[in-house]
């Protein structure tokens, strides 16, 4: 029986991944690029997407019925077929017959695997296996949203995201484009976007008439908008490498501080992610979205806006930094939060990925004193 074409990409994808530690969204649409047969790329990316986010809950499918070591090749096949049989709800026949050809010399463990994953249901031991997170970010969006909100938030990342796009052809999740929007630039004003890659919000401050500078620490994110902001037709955007700790600009109508973070709410698009970001990370994190801001409060001329988001939902980098700016910076009062399905938080406002199917995303604006 000839391979399925898809399966096989996405198996080749799976091993490359795990071998070289790739990130998938990036390996992958250069993997499916490369292709040079006819295959379903939607169905391959899925398999990827899909097999690397319940990882977790796959190797727990598995491994009631494997005793001993698998080798990283089989270990993929088995992952692969278990989400299909389990996630995607393919017909057994199809998911065990085609794992066996993919499998090589250990087709047989194989098919003996995923025919009794096919046969027994899944009587998860938790939640956080069942919904294929590492325990500690469990714990965090448990505790930092309630029980329900994070189950639903846990629940709808674990979905493919819909694809929305803007009308200069710029594919950006809702999220991202009501954050651009609630920086509200006027035509003829002057923007700083100080950690602008890849250039979504930036493009879409500039598509709004506003004079747009857009920096990024890193010189290939930096060009990734200038490309950006080429292709989206946005004349009224440069760009710039720098820290924005530092910025090397002059007081400015608007600020965007896009900050890093944990991205925990955006681990719907990257699918790896989950299994990269350590617990530590969100500590450190707070510290440097804490100094962006401090630098980001001087630019901002006397009457102008200051805009804080990150797309994450954890307590530390949203209410704690809100709170932190409220104790240090006297001089920056709130702005109305958006409304509708923003939720307050702080001084600012959440959204939470099932509230509108979108990213979760927090975003603080702050009107400086004249």
């Amino acid at each position: 029986m000839k391979v399925d074409p898809a399966r096989q990409l996405a198996l080749e994808a799976l091993d490359r991944i795990e071998r070289s530690d790739a990130y998938a969204n990036l390996l992958l649409p250069a993997h499916l690029s490369r292709a040079r047969v006819d295959l379903d790329r939607r169905f391959a990316t899925e398999l990827v997407y899909g097999t690397i986010r319940m990882r977790r809950a796959c190797d727990w499918l598995i491994g009631r019925f494997v005793s001993r070591e698998l080798d990283r090749h089989t270990r993929n096949v088995l992952r692969m077929g278990a989400y299909q049989l389990r996630f995607l709800g393919t017909p057994p026949y199809a998911a065990v017959s085609t794992s066996v050809e993919l499998a090589g010399r250990a087709s047989r463990l194989v098919e003996a695997v995923l025919r009794r994953v096919a046969d027994n249901g899944a009587d998860w031991p938790d939640d956080a296996t069942r919904l294929s997170y590492p325990d500690w970010i469990f714990g965090r969006l448990v505790d930092d949203l309630g029980r329900d909100d994070a189950l639903g938030a846990m629940e709808t990342m674990n979905r493919a995201p819909p694809v929305h796009e803007r009308p200069d052809g710029y594919v950006q999740d809702l999220a991202s484009q009501w954050t651009a929007a609630y920086v509200g630039p006027e035509p003829g004003e002057r923007v700083a976007d100080l950690c602008a890659g890849p250039g979504g919000k930036a493009t879409a401050l500039a598509a709004a008439g506003a004079f747009v500078a857009a920096g990024d620490i890193r010189l290939s994110r930096a060009a990734r908008v200038r490309d950006n902001a080429h292709r989206t037709g946005a004349a009224t955007l440069g760009t710039f490498v720098g820290d924005g700790r530092r910025p090397p600009l002059r007081a400015t109508d608007r600020v965007l501080v896009d900050a890093p973070c944990s991205g925990l709410g955006v681990l719907r698009r990257r699918p790896d992610a989950r299994w990269r970001i350590a617990p530590t990370a969100i500590t450190q994190l707070a510290r440097l979205q804490r100094g962006l801001l401090v630098a980001a409060a001087d630019l901002v001329r006397p009457g102008g806006l200051l805009v804080y988001s990150v797309c994450t939902m954890t307590d530390a980098e949203t209410r704690a930094v809100d709170d932190f700016l409220l104790a240090s910076r006297p001089d920056l009062l709130a702005e109305p939060p958006p409304g509708p399905p923003w939720v307050p938080l702080g001084r600012g406002a959440r959204l939470l990925p099932q509230s509108a199917n979108t990213d979760g995303m927090y975003v603080l604006g702050l009107r400086k004193q004249r």
